[in-house]
């Protein structure tokens, strides 16, 4: 699987983590979710770690086998 890239975080005056993707929005995180990230962060990959956070690891495949004939669901 690759490795997860592309991803940042800053922490606002009021505590509050954004995570962006490539350069977008990920994901907020507020309150005790964003003190917990902010040690985890230390501790670990912080790619990773916000690729989980943010629901970002998949791929974009997922979509297409749901549709593909393979996967559908019997007519009948």
């Amino acid at each position: 699987m690759p490795e997860a890239q592309g991803f940042t975080w800053a922490r606002r005056k009021n505590g509050d983590v954004v995570i962006t993707h490539h350069g977008r929005t990920a994901g907020v995180l507020r309150g005790a979710r964003a003190d917990a990230f902010v040690t985890d962060v230390v501790d670990g990959d912080e790619q990773e770690l916000m690729a989980r956070l943010t629901g970002n690891y998949k791929r974009g495949n997922e979509r297409l086998a749901r549709n593909h004939p393979r996967n559908a669901a019997p007519r009948g």
